[in-house]
């Protein structure tokens, strides 16, 4: 075309080449309204068990749909998935809504990693397990376990186990004030009203290697090898111990083996989300100066929490006890 002709062009003879980006025109989203609900109970290597309604019955492998980008989707997560739900071998679902988590048991690496990371959500109940001899137990890991409860509103048990080793007394004594509940078992005998506490209620699992966690589980769980098998099936092989997986329970509930969480870290809790657990104390440590870590003198000399003891509104070893946590959480001697 000659240059003179250019000023006979118009709107109609303009060519836009589309963009390269792959960004959406619109941020309309599909509301996804046939998507079904679904409990995660493994994820591996980007992908997701599921069961469906939290059917055992009933589980299928999923993905994380591309508009959730990079929201966290972790065991005993409540979702909602789409796309092929009937289990059958090869096929694959999408992860396209996580619904809100009523509690939340998380970490951080270390006392000074900014960096939370959800170990699992929605659990009711957390059992510590802790041996009473062989490994001999250690008050600091089961303070700092109790500490991740309370700020994420999960119950806290103690399942002290090897009582044909050593007597759980002494231990049970250092807990006496924060009116915990308690199991104690031996190798010899089964696990005395454990099931019946777990029975229909999802359930995380703590504890160090060698306390008999293992053990607990495969006599709640009897076929626990297998159940776990199905679910790493899309790991390709990796080694399930590293993972937390759910294992359903034969008369309903659910148990979260948590065999990778070691320790503790509580950079992301602070001192009142510990205090808010103890509602003799919530009120009065509003009163509190600002940034009081309610440890009392001398470090916190003008704490409030002295007057509810002295007022005769609370327990003595109650407050003792929540100092002894606080001092947990900021990594000091209790």
């Amino acid at each position: 075309m000659a240059r003179s002709d250019w000023r006979k062009l118009d709107e109609s003879d303009v060519r836009v080449r589309p963009g390269k980006g792959t960004r959406p025109r619109s941020k309309r989203r599909p509301e996804h309204a046939d998507a079904v609900t679904a409990m995660v109970i493994g994820k591996d290597r980007g992908r997701w068990t599921c069961a469906i309604d939290a059917d055992p019955g009933r589980v299928i492998t999923a993905m994380r749909a591309r508009e959730l980008g990079r929201v966290s989707v972790v065991v005993g997560d409540r979702v909602a998935v789409v796309g092929d739900v009937s289990g059958r071998p090869d096929t694959l679902a999408r992860i396209v809504r996580v619904e809100e988590r009523t509690s939340v048991l998380r970490r951080t690496a270390d006392d000074t990693d900014p960096y939370e990371r959800v170990v699992v959500a929605n659990a009711e109940q957390l059992l510590i397990v802790t041996a009473l001899a062989d490994p001999p137990p250690r008050a600091g890991f089961i303070d700092r376990c109790l500490v991740a409860c309370y700020s994420g509103g999960v119950e806290p048990i103690l399942c002290l186990t090897k009582a044909d080793l050593a007597g759980p007394e002494e231990l049970l004594a250092g807990y006496a004030g924060l009116d915990i509940p308690a199991l104690v078992t031996r190798y010899d005998e089964e696990p005395a009203g454990l099931a019946e506490r777990l029975k229909g209620r999802v359930t995380a699992l703590v504890g160090h290697s060698g306390v008999g966690k293992s053990t607990l589980v495969n006599r709640l769980v009897p076929d626990a090898g297998l159940a776990t098998g199905v679910v790493s099936a899309v790991g390709k092989g990796r080694h399930t111990s590293v993972a937390a997986v759910a294992l359903p329970l034969p008369d309903g509930g659910w148990v979260i083996d948590t065999p990778g969480v070691r320790s503790f870290g509580l950079a992301h809790v602070t001192a009142d989300d510990i205090v808010q657990a103890f509602e003799e104390f919530a009120e009065a440590a509003e009163e509190c100066p600002s940034g009081c870590g309610h440890l009392g003198p001398p470090e916190d000399p003008d704490c409030a929490l002295d007057d509810v003891v002295a007022e005769g509104e609370a327990r003595a070893d109650r407050l003792l006890s929540l100092r002894r946590l606080l001092a947990s959480r900021g990594g000091l001697e209790s």
